[in-house]
């Protein structure tokens, strides 16, 4: 459908933008759903400008939203192109994107707080675990394993009840969880079923799958990382 499918390699604007449910991407030139996209815009300064949250005005180039992608948009000068000479992207922009879904995650965990279904220390997790609706657990990507492994079984043990199985997220340093939360010490936590819950959800599996850490056709986000 020409209305909600557009193949040019801008969009017309932030109306057009909206107005569009698939665009193609700049660098495999693949159709696919905005919601697995990025969009970008010419800044004032002649610089690309992610708008990951799609509000920004002026004409949009779309990219998929993973690291490898929009590494090879940069190095391909494939932006330069799409916005005629009008912006340029450095190295520095593929960063700058990681950052911004790093920030946009832990702000939506903030409010998952605010709104009173966040749980914090193991106990309290591995209770909520097996008598609670529980989204996402989470792990600080420095907590000690043995921890993780108990509350790993604990998930893996956890009665379904008919819900989804609750994403595992280890991808956050117990000091940026403590920021977030307003706690010191933070090493695992849990996020009940809660709207609220379902917004940090989305912004973390955003992040995961530009990160390439969300194994394919499970449920669980994140990759623990080894201990040396």
């Amino acid at each position: 459908m020409l209305a909600t499918i557009e193949t040019d390699e801008t969009d017309e604007g932030l109306a057009a933008a909206r107005r569009g449910l698939a665009r193609q991407c700049l660098v495999t030139r693949t159709v696919k759903p905005v919601d697995e996209m990025i969009r970008f815009v010419p800044g004032p300064d002649g610089k690309v400008v992610p708008d990951l949250d799609r509000k920004l005005p002026g004409r949009g180039a779309w990219v998929t939203a993973t690291r490898d992608a929009v590494a090879k948009a940069v190095r391909s000068n494939a932006f330069t192109r799409a916005f005629r000479g009008k912006a340029a992207a450095g190295p520095e922009l593929v960063d700058l994107v990681e950052r911004l879904m790093e920030k946009a995650a832990l702000e939506a965990l903030s409010l998952a707080n605010k709104a009173g279904c966040v749980i914090m220390g193991a106990t309290r997790v591995e209770t909520a675990l097996a008598e609670q609706h529980v989204a996402v657990v989470l792990h600080a990507s420095d907590a000690a394993e043995d921890g993780v492994r108990k509350l790993d079984a604990a998930l893996r043990a956890a009665p379904s009840a008919g819900q989804p199985r609750p994403v595992r997220a280890d991808s956050f340093r117990g000091e940026q969880l403590d920021l977030a939360l307003g706690r010191s010490n933070v090493v695992h936590a849990a996020l009940l079923v809660h709207p609220a819950s379902a917004g940090f959800l989305a912004r973390f599996l955003r992040l995961a799958r530009w990160r390439g850490d969300e194994p394919a056709g499970a449920p669980i986000a994140g990759r623990r990382k080894k201990s040396s």
